[in-house]
C-alpha cells in the first residue's frame, strides 16, 4: 500500500489528544476527534462547527477528505453538512467538521469523540479539450432515477 508523508501539527490546547490514525489495517480513513474544551449539546436540527486541534501541510496533488462516520449517522442521526469536506493542499488552517444532528434526539459531543474521517487522495488537474459535440453514448443525457 502507498504511503506519503503529511507534515501535521497539534494546535494550543489539543496536545492531550491522539492524532488521527486508521482504527483498522485495512481502514481508508483516519478518525478525527473532537477538541472542544466543553462538553457541545447539538440539538436536533442543529449544525456546529467543531475543531479538531489539527492542521496538516499535503503534499502538492493531493487532497484529505472529510467524511461523515457510518456509526453516528446509524446510532444517533449525526452526519456532516458538507460532505466529503475537501481539505486542499494549500490550506493550512485548523480542520473543522460541521456536523449536523438529523436525530430526534439531542447529540453530546465531547472532547476526544471521534466525529469523523479523513481520507488523504491524489487529485487530478482537468485541462479543458472543448468540442461542439461530445461522443454520445447510450445513456445519454438520462439521469436522476432514468435506469429505475
Amino acid at each position: 500500500m502507498e504511503q506519503i508523508s503529511v507534515a501535521i501539527t497539534r494546535l494550543g490546547g489539543s496536545e492531550d489528544l491522539p492524532l488521527p490514525r486508521y482504527m483498522t489495517d485495512r481502514a481508508a480513513g483516519m478518525d478525527l476527534l473532537a477538541a472542544v474544551e466543553d462538553d457541545l449539546v447539538l440539538a436536533p436540527g442543529c449544525r456546529a462547527l467543531v475543531p479538531t486541534g489539527i492542521a496538516i501541510a499535503l503534499p502538492e496533488g493531493f487532497e484529505a477528505q472529510v467524511r461523515p462516520r457510518s456509526g453516528l449517522a446509524l446510532k444517533n442521526g449525526v452526519s456532516l453538512v458538507n460532505t466529503p469536506g475537501t481539505i486542499d493542499a494549500d490550506y493550512r488552517g485548523e480542520i473543522r467538521v460541521i456536523l449536523i444532528n438529523h436525530g430526534s434526539e439531542p447529540f453530546v459531543v465531547r472532547r476526544g469523540d471521534r466525529i469523523a474521517q479523513m481520507i488523504v487522495a491524489p487529485v487530478c488537474r482537468v485541462r479543458w479539450d472543448v468540442r461542439v459535440t461530445l461522443p454520445s453514448t447510450r445513456r445519454g443525457g438520462g439521469g436522476f432515477g432514468h435506469t429505475g
